[in-house]
């Protein structure tokens, strides 16, 4: 075991505080991440507050939390052959999985049925606790690992391991792409990269947001139209207009009025957590055979792949770079909104 030095919350009710801890020796597939960057997701937030109990186990204390890791190889197991020292790479959300079931051997490791390791709040194969990015480096499996664009900065790649792929996932499984209406609920952090990476695909993308102040953001990103859902007009303007709707806000809005702007036979995808459950009625479904779905982060070849594609198109996270002594201050604007359009963490800070 080797020390390491982070972040952490020690209960459900405390703000996060300096911890040190211990890290596995590196094992033959291992590589050893010299941490620069993590980002702050809302994931983060909700589970150091051990507010997702009702649908996940208990949270473990003390949580190191962060799933959005981007950093350099500093060592590698003998037997690895992905990676070499100085190479650029980042961690997501998970480290590790069964391998062996279906979902796993059709690249779903996001969906394994028998144990998915998460990157934090998690137990590992042996039952030890798994600890996250807000801290000074990381030991993965190489298969576990991804390779960071060289033409991108480091800093702004980080959120792609999470906020980037949980909106790549469902555009390219629901077919985003020229001729494709698409609208992204929600201008936030999932909401910024949905917009930038439907726009890259090819699609007609909008913009739906609370009010108009992110207007020229949102246009700026990629968007061809922006409108205010606090607008009752909005709705019947844009009613049945869109081949794909991806929802990424997590506050309670009525599920029901935004089905009612998916055509015949499209879909809206959930990809924002509200932490109670939303009331669906039947016939926003029947009347227009229109599909409710879900979709959970990616899996490793497909992260690989939005990462790679990000690469190509120049798509990185809008950002806002904070010392590591800020994160409770950052978690508290996280809630209020008042970030564009993502936090990452400068691990030099520590």
């Amino acid at each position: 075991m080797s020390r390491s030095n982070g972040y952490a919350a020690l209960t459900a009710s405390a703000a996060l505080v300096p911890y040190t801890f211990e890290r596995r020796e590196p094992r033959a597939h291992d590589v050893v991440i010299d941490i620069k960057y993590c980002g702050i997701c809302h994931t983060d937030i909700h589970q150091a507050r051990n507010e997702w109990n009702q649908y996940l186990s208990e949270s473990i204390f003390p949580m190191v939390p962060g799933h959005e890791i981007a950093g350099v190889v500093t060592a590698v197991g003998a037997s690895v052959t992905k990676y070499k020292v100085g190479d650029k790479v980042g961690v997501g959300c998970f480290v590790d999985s069964c391998r062996t079931c279906a979902e796993c051997k059709s690249g779903l490791e996001q969906y394994c049925t028998v144990h998915t390791v998460w990157t934090y709040n998690a137990r590992d194969h042996e039952g030890q606790p798994t600890y996250g990015g807000y801290s000074d480096r990381i030991v993965v499996d190489e298969n576990y690992v991804l390779r960071m664009p060289e033409n991108l900065p480091l800093d702004a790649c980080a959120p792609l391991l999470c906020a980037g792929i949980t909106l790549y996932s469902p555009l390219r499984h629901w077919h985003a792409g020229p001729g494709v209406k698409v609208a992204i609920v929600g201008l936030g952090g999932l909401g910024h990269m949905g917009v930038k990476l439907a726009h890259a695909l090819g699609a007609e993308v909008t913009v739906l947001s609370q009010s108009l102040k992110k207007q020229a953001d949102g246009k700026r990103l990629g968007a061809d139209h922006f409108y205010a859902t606090a607008d009752p007009e909005t709705f019947t303007r844009l009613k049945g207009s869109f081949d794909l709707v991806v929802n990424t806000v997590s506050a309670q809005i009525n599920w029901n009025d935004y089905l009612a702007l998916v055509k015949v036979g499209g879909t809206m995808v959930v990809v924002g957590l509200p932490e109670k459950d939303i009331p669906i009625g039947a016939f926003a479904l029947t009347g227009a055979r229109r599909t409710l779905a879900g979709s959970q982060i990616g899996g490793i070849h497909e992260t690989q792949e939005m990462v790679d594609f990000c690469g190509r198109h120049g798509i990185a996270c809008d950002i806002e770079v904070i010392p590591i002594q800020k994160v409770n201050e950052a978690y508290q604007r996280v809630l209020k909104s008042d970030v564009r359009y993502r936090f990452v963490i400068d691990m030099a800070s520590l």
